[in-house]
């Protein structure tokens, strides 16, 4: 009789740590989707600082090369033969190459935290650099940005490779932020 009872007993204890061990698992699964909820693509980018992306981007935009600065607002690629593009973040549509890592969600340094579209747009501006811009629209501008704005940027378009003269501005284009994909440069 006593045995009957260790028999059960012991039936008892397997089936409550059996039990334990299935809500351990489905509490850690649930933290798991919690977490990864949590995380947005430019906490996927992060850790791919250094690694060659293929980016797809609105209106049909692509680029691809060695992801160099990863900012909330946009990335910087390394395209290879001294070119480099500005992806703005947003206009992402798809990323290929990414590894399994992500960053902690929220936690990007303070100086990148600060330096939005706009700080950068200032920066290419003042270099004066000559552009390709490709818009969300599909369409593509070739100039030098002039001024930035709150909301926009002022490209003075002019013939791809040369640089911006009076003489050879054809036009100027006020292009809001929103409107902007990828601005390509040669670096």
């Amino acid at each position: 009789m006593r045995m009957r009872w260790d028999d059960l007993f012991a039936d008892l204890e397997a089936q409550a740590r059996e039990l334990a061990d299935g809500q351990r698992s489905g509490e850690i699964e649930e933290r798991t989707r919690a977490e990864t909820a949590r995380i947005a693509v430019v906490d996927r980018l992060r850790p791919a600082v250094g690694s060659q992306l293929k980016l797809r981007c609105s209106g049909g935009a692509s680029v691809s090369g060695t992801l160099v600065r990863v900012n909330r607002e946009w990335l910087l690629i390394d395209a290879g033969a001294g070119r480099e593009a500005w992806v703005i973040a947003r206009e992402i549509v798809m990323v290929i190459g990414l590894g399994r890592l992500s960053a902690v969600p929220g936690s990007s340094g303070v100086v990148e935290s600060r330096l939005g579209l706009r700080h950068a747009l200032r920066a290419i501006a003042r270099d004066r650099s000559i552009l390709r811009v490709r818009l969300i629209d599909g369409s593509v501008l070739d100039g030098t940005l002039d001024r930035v704005g709150a909301d926009f940027a002022e490209i003075a378009l002019h013939p791809a490779g040369e640089i911006r003269r009076r003489a050879v501005v054809r036009e100027v284009a006020v292009v809001p932020f929103g409107a902007l994909a990828v601005l390509e440069r040669e670096s």
